[in-house]
């Protein structure tokens, strides 16, 4: 009999996670002004898979915050706001298409499969650049983000990194993979 993978966390799990993210809300305050972590933490219990999601945030040292509020949808938007990319998201390729494409040397994953076993989704430049206005990140590493379509039919993907005290999106074969480029994702709660 198969067994079927829970996306839920224990309940020592869980208040484990719930302090950590209290922890780095508190810390961070400049991410989010405005917002109150009682509100943050309701709607996280009222959403057991999206806390989940945020626990692989963190099991892979992505560093999850709330980096913003969506009143229309009240939504809370996470990003990984780890100093530099996620240590447990790195040396993966951009999707299934360039890891099946690759004949020597495979990675073991892509972003984007990691991204949606994760439950999140990869950032957008847009998301990216946002994100560098809240403090600077992968000043030694870079980060895969979601790639135009158009781009990617032609085997390319886009990654960002910040040097010279600017954000820069650069073009890879969506098939390469370095020790020093991961992914952030983004949740919203």
């Amino acid at each position: 009999m198969p067994t079927k993978t829970k996306k839920e966390l224990s309940i020592e799990q869980r208040e484990e996670l719930l302090q950590t993210l209290k922890t780095r809300f508190d810390k961070n305050r400049e991410r989010h002004e405005g917002l109150e972590w009682d509100k943050v933490q309701e709607k996280l219990e009222a959403n057991p898979e999206k806390l989940w999601s945020l626990n692989e945030m963190e099991r892979t040292e992505g560093e999850p915050d709330v980096v913003g509020y969506d009143e229309s949808k009240d939504e809370y938007i996470f990003y990984d706001c780890a100093p530099e990319s996620p240590k447990g998201r790195r040396s993966l390729c951009y999707d299934r298409a360039a890891l099946d494409a690759r004949k020597k040397h495979k990675p073991e994953n892509s972003a984007m499969d990691v991204a949606a076993e994760m439950g999140i989704e990869l950032l957008t430049e847009e998301q990216y650049r946002a994100l560098q206005e809240l403090g600077t990140f992968d000043k030694k590493t870079s980060t895969w983000v979601q790639t135009p379509s158009d781009i990617r039919k032609l085997g390319g993907a886009l990654f960002c990194d910040y040097r010279y005290g600017h954000v820069f999106v650069y073009h890879n074969g969506a098939d390469s993979y370095y020790a020093a480029r991961g992914f952030r994702g983004a949740l919203t709660v």
